[in-house]
């Protein structure tokens, strides 16, 4: 008697790591219908990849998302939904989609952007700003007369920056008292620069300066070399414009090389 008692708790372990595993697999049964836990697993990895963390109170939402789609697709069926014409045509646009999403990101696990391409393109940036940065103020106005009073009455002693405050037209920095912070001159339209950088130090213009945006009025605060950001700062943003170049590059070259009739 013993010995078949040991038999049948043999035989029930066995069993049940044959049916365990399978019922482990499913996240629920809806209608009868089980539900793998595949389908849960795949929208947390989405929402891990898109850099949200998973956690137990969000496993659980996704859990009821699931359930709940399942509940909605299996009343879809049941309307004949699925044999729709607009439902195929979606669903075909989805796998295009999908399939070219893939693809992308197949040619960019296999291409990556290296650490050599992004110093190189550090260099070049590097290269194309080197020079001198102008730390300058303006009070911008609609019309000629008003620069030229507002020139006036600086020389005769007025504030630069309370003027500036009162009447520029340029809210970012009137609000400033007219200061428009460390710059490249080639940050500014042409005739801006061109008589910002005959400035000296200090002074400001005797004229009125006359662009697209109205008549300026221009004091040259400062002058230094130009402050260059270091590579391993702006490291990530390089590597992602460089991915996003390469990626560009090689949907052209799959369209240039398709023989369209």
């Amino acid at each position: 008697m013993k010995k078949q008692f040991l038999s049948g708790l043999v035989a029930a372990a066995v069993l049940g790591t044959v049916v365990l595993p399978v019922s482990a697999q499913n996240i629920a049964v809806v209608n009868g219908k089980a539900i793998p836990k595949a389908r849960a697993e795949m929208l947390k990895d989405q929402l891990e990849r898109a850099g949200r963390k998973v956690t137990p109170e969000i496993e659980g939402q996704i859990k009821e998302e699931v359930i709940a789609r399942e509940v909605f697709m299996q009343e879809a069926k049941k309307r004949g939904l699925e044999t729709s014409a607009d439902y195929k045509a979606q669903m075909e646009l989805a796998r295009q989609t999908i399939l070219i999403r893939e693809l992308f990101a197949d040619y960019q696990k296999k291409n990556p952007v290296t650490d050599a391409e992004v110093k190189a393109e550090y260099d070049k940036f590097v290269a194309a700003n080197t020079g001198k940065e102008y730390k300058a103020s303006h009070i911008l106005v609609e019309k000629e007369d008003e620069a030229k009073a507002i020139i006036a009455e600086i020389n005769q002693g007025a504030k630069f920056e309370d003027i500036a405050k009162k009447q520029s037209k340029d809210p970012g920095s009137g609000a400033h008292g007219g200061d428009l912070d460390w710059a490249t001159p080639a940050s500014y339209v042409p005739e801006f620069t061109e008589a910002m950088i005959k400035l000296e130090k200090g002074k400001m213009t005797q004229e009125p300066v006359k662009s697209q945006f109205g008549w300026h009025v221009i004091r040259l605060d400062d002058v230094r070399d130009a402050q260059l950001p270091k590579l391993e700062d702006v490291k990530p943003q390089i590597a992602q414009q460089l991915e996003q170049q390469k990626l560009a590059k090689f949907q052209a070259d799959l369209r240039a090389k398709a023989k369209v009739e």
